[in-house]
C-alpha cells in the first residue's frame, strides 16, 4: 500500500474559522501549529510520507484538508465547497493532487460537496446531505464515481456539521459512531456504538492501526480491545472548531506511483 498523506499548515487566522454546531471557543492559534506538528509527526511515525500543500494563509478554516478533495483509486474528485467563505481553498489542493499523478474532475456549482460528508467503506461511500453537501453535489460525485465501481449512498444529517462527524470506519469496514449525534444507526450494514464523541473519528493508517484524538480514552480502549493499535494526539485546539483527526489530512493510499 502506498503511504502518502497531504497536510495543511493551520492559517494564522485559524481561530476565525467557521463554527455551526457548537459553542465558540477562543482556539489557541500558537499550540494548534505545535498540535498540528504533531499529529504530522504521528502519521511519519507509522510509516506515512507527508506532503504539505501550499498554505492558505487567508482562510481560515484551510487546515481540514479533508475537505476540498475526496480521492478514489487514481481519481481525485475537487469538491464545490458549502461554505462560499471556504471556496479558495481549493486551488493549492488541486496543484498538490495532480502533481502527485492523479487524474482531476471537479464539481461544479450549484452542486456543493464537502470532503468531510464522504465516508468510503469498500466500495460504498456514504455521503451526508447536510448544511455543506446539497443533492446536487452528490449527483455529481455519483456520476464520477459510480462508473468505476462504487455505489453512492445519501445520508440525511441533522445534528453534526459532516457525516464524519458523527461517523468513521475502521479497518475491517466497522462503522463507528457516538450514538446520540447519528440520526439514523440504521443506515449502515454494521455498526458499532462508542463511548465518546470524538471515539467517532478514526483515520486507518494500515490494517491493524488507527489514529485517534486523545480526548476518547475510552473509545481507544475499545478499539484496543478489538486487537487494534491505536495511536492518539491532542486535538484540542482544532476540536473547538469542529475539526477532527480524519479533517487534517487527505490519505493517498491508492496514489498513482
Amino acid at each position: 500500500m502506498v503511504r502518502k498523506a497531504l497536510v495543511r499548515r493551520p492559517s494564522p487566522l485559524l481561530a476565525d474559522g467557521i463554527v455551526t454546531h457548537i459553542d465558540r471557543e477562543a482556539a489557541d492559534v500558537e499550540l494548534a501549529l505545535q498540535q498540528w506538528q504533531g499529529y504530522v509527526e504521528a502519521l511519519q511515525g507509522q510509516g506515512w510520507d507527508v506532503f504539505e500543500v501550499e498554505p492558505a494563509p487567508d482562510c481560515p478554516d484551510s487546515v481540514f484538508i479533508e475537505d476540498p478533495v475526496v480521492v478514489f483509486g487514481d481519481l481525485a474528485v475537487l469538491t464545490s465547497l458549502g461554505a462560499l467563505e471556504r471556496r479558495d481553498e481549493v486551488k493549492g489542493v488541486a496543484e498538490a493532487v495532480s502533481r502527485h499523478g492523479y487524474s482531476v474532475e471537479q464539481l461544479r456549482l450549484p452542486g456543493t460537496l464537502d470532503g468531510g460528508d464522504v465516508l468510503k467503506v469498500g466500495n460504498k461511500v456514504y455521503v451526508g446531505l447536510s448544511g455543506r453537501t446539497n443533492h446536487e453535489g452528490i449527483a455529481q460525485l455519483a456520476a464520477l464515481v459510480e462508473p468505476r465501481g462504487f455505489r453512492v449512498i445519501t445520508v440525511p444529517l441533522t445534528k453534526v456539521l459532516h457525516l464524519k462527524s458523527a461517523v468513521t470506519a475502521l479497518p475491517d469496514g466497522t462503522v463507528v459512531g457516538y450514538p446520540p449525534l447519528v440520526d439514523s444507526v440504521e443506515a449502515f450494514e454494521n455498526f458499532l456504538a462508542v463511548p465518546e464523541e470524538s471515539g467517532s473519528h478514526v483515520v486507518v493508517l494500515d490494517d491493524n492501526t488507527v489514529l485517534m484524538a486523545d480526548s476518547a480514552p475510552n473509545s481507544a480502549e475499545l478499539f484496543a480491545g478489538r486487537g487494534l493499535d491505536v495511536v492518539t494526539v491532542d486535538i484540542s485546539e482544532f476540536e473547538k472548531l469542529e475539526g477532527c483527526v480524519t479533517c487534517l489530512s487527505v490519505r493517498l493510499r491508492d496514489a498513482p506511483r
